[in-house]
């Protein structure tokens, strides 16, 4: 017995002097304010370096970027106007929906395919069902202006030929179908 009451407080001892040794130990964790501060520092870094994320950004396709609905109230020849609504869709896709004005008039609809030409500032419309293609201008990105076949303005009174995007349009009364 007198070896184990021996070794009993060597051991307390070693106990103690381990849990005093912890509990002075610095903490280890952070404190808010050094992880506000850290967070801070890296901000600045970041700041300073003015890094330039290019390199590692996806390539826009500006096609995508060209869509939207556009209303118009074009001229036409044998009736007061013509009410049109062109929905140009992702994926090149449209919906150019025509309908003249007049007294229980149908609808008309032409779906197809659309591309744009960045340096001429020209979408052309490519209906599915006939070979005829229709073109506009990029006036701005919320106006497009009917071509003639040509590719060139029609003549006239130019504001007549011209197609305004939904949301720069204040009433869209004349376009409801």
């Amino acid at each position: 017995m007198k070896p184990l009451t021996k070794q009993l407080p060597q051991n307390l001892a070693l106990a103690f002097f381990s849990t005093l040794l912890f509990a002075l130990q610095p903490a280890m964790a952070e404190t808010d304010l050094q992880s506000q501060q850290n967070l801070l520092r890296a901000r600045v870094k970041n700041y300073e370096q003015k890094t330039d994320h290019s390199a590692h950004l996806k390539p826009v396709d500006k096609s995508l970027e060209f869509h939207g609905v556009f209303y118009g109230y074009l001229p036409c020849k044998d009736c007061d106007g013509i009410k049109a609504t062109l929905s140009l869709k992702q994926n090149n896709n449209y919906l150019l929906v025509t309908q003249p004005a007049k007294e229980s008039s149908k609808e008309f609809y032409e779906k197809g395919k659309y591309n744009w030409n960045e340096e001429k500032q020209i979408v052309v419309l490519t209906p599915r069902k006939e070979s005829t293609t229709r073109q506009y201008f990029i006036e701005d990105e919320g106006t497009l202006v009917q071509l003639n076949s040509d590719g060139m303005r029609m003549t006239g009174d130019g504001d007549r030929y011209t197609m305004r995007r939904s949301d720069m349009v204040k009433s869209r009364e004349v376009h409801i179908h």
